[in-house]
């Protein structure tokens, strides 16, 4: 018998809305670039209370024939959670509070560059990823690889270097605050493939008298000016890296293969050789992300961690990792130890787990323990939520348990076995951490 014959029709119909949902996805994404297009999150914003559909129609001057249609985008954004309806009106959520062009923490630069037509319309050649050349999609459409591409392209290199910028203000408020130790104490930083300087400029303003320097290929920096403490540095990071006690490197490992990576690390390592020895100085600090055990993580949030994975397949040849792929590049990079440190988001210590842990000496028996203790103080405050019922008063304690399932954050420190006091300080910041604005995130070191 075909097996479709026997299937009851409530799984025949449900298979097919699974598939038909997953065919029109496309329609999320594109639906959302249109309001913004439209700059329909800025119209409800400034409306400073719920906005009708005819009014939101008169503020955008539409033809009162494109009524209806208006309202078929806004209920489909409505049901995607970017808009809420409240008193018969229009209002924002916290996603699309992220799409507002004042709100320092927008995202909407790194929306606009993700949904450009020519980093779009590779996914058209992804099967070009199975092909014996070895080319990536983006390669296959366009002729040359991305970097090569934005190098000619300067509209290309202004969008993506400005997507770049957008997440590093929301990355940075969380990392100099809650991450502040990393960088005490340090007197040079250079942060490699920096960009436009959001990141350094966050660090220096944090810590004046440390010198910063961003380092980046020379049409990424050609037009900015530096000041007393931050210069720009044109240059190469397969070649050579400039001295510092401290390098940076921000979302750039994910973009490279295997190869790749452990050449800019042992360049990292070459150029931390010259700082300070002993406390807390000598040290690389990676931010990117971890790809988790799909069973310990919300589903939601593996989805977003697997769709960054292909990003970096489709265009950069790049990939996202997980914890024993990133320490096998250290360890193949010539670093031996390394020390975890996990960045919580909006969860409290728990400080009884700690008490009760059998390996709290630290050394291999701590690291063992790590995610045993980590899942005993979820399920503790999963308790406490419940207890405490969703009231407004308890939102905090509500936010906490919202960000339960939320990719950790890891900051790993590595020694040289050449060099005892040369460090690596491996920082992983999910990527939730860019799509929520957890501006309170715990540093919590094991």
């Amino acid at each position: 018998m075909d097996l479709i014959e026997k299937e009851s029709s409530k799984e025949l119909l449900q298979a097919q809305a699974h598939l038909w949902n997953h065919i029109f996805c496309f329609i999320n994404s594109m639906s959302l670039r249109c309001a913004v297009q439209l700059s329909i999150p800025d119209i409800v914003h400034n409306h400073h209370q719920p906005i009708t559909l005819s009014e939101l129609a008169t503020k955008l001057a539409i033809p009162k024939t494109k009524t209806a249609c208006l309202f078929r985008l806004m209920r489909l954004l409505v049901h995607s959670g970017f808009f809420a309806i409240q008193n018969e009106g229009y209002v924002l959520t916290p996603s699309s509070r992220l799409l507002l062009k004042d709100n320092t923490m927008s995202v909407l630069p790194f929306l606009q560059s993700m949904l450009d037509p020519i980093l779009v319309t590779p996914w058209h050649s992804m099967s070009a990823l199975f092909q014996e050349n070895g080319l990536t999609p983006f390669e296959v459409t366009h002729g040359r690889n991305f970097w090569a591409y934005a190098a000619e392209d300067t509209e290309l290199n202004k969008n993506f270097n400005e997507a770049m910028a957008s997440d590093a203000r929301l990355v940075m408020s969380i990392v100099v605050t809650e991450g502040k130790g990393v960088f005490e104490g340090l007197r040079s930083l250079v942060d490699v493939g920096g960009g436009t300087g959001t990141v350094a400029k966050t660090i220096a303003e944090t810590f004046p008298t440390m010198k910063c320097a961003v380092f980046d290929l020379p049409h990424v920096i050609v037009t900015l000016d530096g000041n007393e403490n931050l210069k720009y540095i044109a240059g190469d990071m397969f070649e050579s890296i400039p001295h510092a006690d401290a390098v940076l490197l921000k979302w750039i490992l994910h973009d490279w293969n295997d190869e790749q990576c452990i050449k800019i690390l042992k360049r990292s390592k070459e150029a931390i050789s010259n700082g300070e020895k002993g406390g807390n100085l000598r040290k690389v600090i990676i931010v990117d992300m971890v790809v988790d055990d799909q069973k310990k993580v919300e589903p939601m949030f593996t989805q977003t961690q697997l769709f960054f994975d292909m990003l970096m397949m489709t265009s950069y040849n790049g990939r996202e990792r997980t914890e024993k792929e990133w320490e096998k590049l250290f360890l193949e990079s010539g670093f031996s130890h390394y020390k975890i440190t996990r960045i919580l988001g909006l969860r409290p210590e728990a400080p009884e787990n700690k008490r009760n842990c059998k390996y709290q000496k630290g050394g291999e028996e701590r690291r063992r323990c790590r995610e045993e203790c980590f899942w005993e103080r979820e399920e503790a405050e999963i308790q406490a939520w419940e207890k405490s019922g969703f009231h407004s008063e308890n939102l905090g304690l509500w936010l906490r348990w919202l960000t339960l399932y939320m990719p950790q954050s890891l900051a790993i420190e590595t020694k040289s076995p050449v060099d005892d006091q040369q460090w690596l300080t491996y920082w992983v910041l999910y990527s939730m951490i860019t799509l929520f604005e957890l501006t309170f995130a715990r540093v919590i070191e094991w």
